[in-house]
């Protein structure tokens, strides 16, 4: 007697489905359709994907408002000038910038041998860089790299007083 080919499983949501497991060898068979059987059936799998992704996109948004809102008090109390960009990239740039600063602090004063006065350099010199793009560009630069990244971008990076449109 052969292997039988389709399954009634009983998932855990419930519901009874039939499955065809004849792409799967014989012997594994019996446990594939055991552990179906643990798990809810396809439709309600997505179901709770749906609600889950819901929930997930809601908790990203509470959390990306919170990073925005802790980027910009920084911003403010560090003299960091607004960003230049598309609405969406200054968001993200701001981020991107005050997570660089503050992990090249660390990394470079707290943890490193650069003195306070040495730091202030360092932000005299991330100060003119306003655009978005650049900060987004460096966001998964090393923090201790920070200084030869300032040092490396380019006048398009800076505002001028003349901008040519």
């Amino acid at each position: 007697m052969a292997v039988k080919k389709i399954w009634t499983i009983n998932h855990a949501c419930g519901d009874t489905t039939q499955v065809d497991l004849s792409d799967r060898p014989a012997d594994r068979r019996a446990g594939y359709a055991r552990w179906l059987a643990e798990r809810d059936c396809t439709d309600c799998w997505r179901a709770t994907q749906g609600e889950d992704a819901e929930s997930k996109a809601e908790w990203l948004a509470k959390k990306r408002a919170a990073e925005q809102a802790e980027a910009e008090e920084w911003s403010a109390r560090y003299r960091m000038p607004p960003l230049e960009g598309t609405a969406r990239a200054i968001a993200w740039g701001t981020r991107c910038r005050h997570q660089l600063m503050a992990a090249a602090y660390t990394a470079i004063v707290a943890e490193g041998t650069t003195s306070e006065e040495e730091w202030a350099a360092i932000e005299d010199a991330a100060r003119p860089l306003t655009r978005a793009g650049w900060w987004i560009d460096q966001r998964d630069a090393d923090p201790a790299d920070l200084p030869e990244l300032l040092a490396a971008a380019t006048a398009g990076d800076r505002p001028t007083e003349n901008p040519h449109f």
